[in-house]
């Protein structure tokens, strides 16, 4: 019997769809990023990535990588609304995307972050993502599905 919608488990579908909002979320950071150093005329480097010490409230360059790291959501939002496209996925890849940023950025620092700015951010762009994500797939899914495609007649 055939179902609405049925659910196979593809396991390499999914490693594929982390691996693209992965690679999503760094491309965008990284675009996000290049902007801000534009306007603060700093050189690039991945501690801007990868290092908690450098968001925080107290300098410019801090600001502006937390709004950078805020922004990002949005398109990774987008991502989720176009190659996932199910809304009760979009919260599954949202943590994954974030759980394995914070895996590199405990790699990288070889602790586990400390800032409380971080974790701050990180949760907002978090939410951010899952939200919109979630609302995008959710219109998409709700769209009204036409049942009679034919032309119709006056009876």
């Amino acid at each position: 019997m055939a179902h609405f919608r049925s659910y196979i488990w593809d396991p390499v579908l999914i490693v594929s769809q982390i691996v693209l909002m992965q690679c999503i979320y760094y491309s965008f950071l990284g675009l996000w990023l290049a902007g801000v150093d534009g306007l603060v005329q700093t050189s690039r480097s991945l501690n801007q990535i990868f290092s908690y010490e450098i968001l925080g409230f107290a300098t410019m360059q801090g600001r502006l990588s937390m709004m950078a790291f805020i922004l990002n959501s949005l398109p990774c939002a987008l991502g989720l609304w176009f190659f996932i496209r199910r809304g009760k996925q979009c919260l599954d890849f949202t943590v994954t995307v974030h759980f394995f940023h914070m895996i590199g950025c405990w790699i990288y620092n070889s602790h586990l972050p400390a800032s409380l700015a971080w974790w701050l951010v990180n949760v907002a762009s978090m939410a951010l993502m899952a939200v919109i994500g979630e609302y995008l797939c959710m219109r998409t899914e709700l769209m009204a599905i036409p049942v009679n495609t034919g032309p119709k007649s006056n009876l």
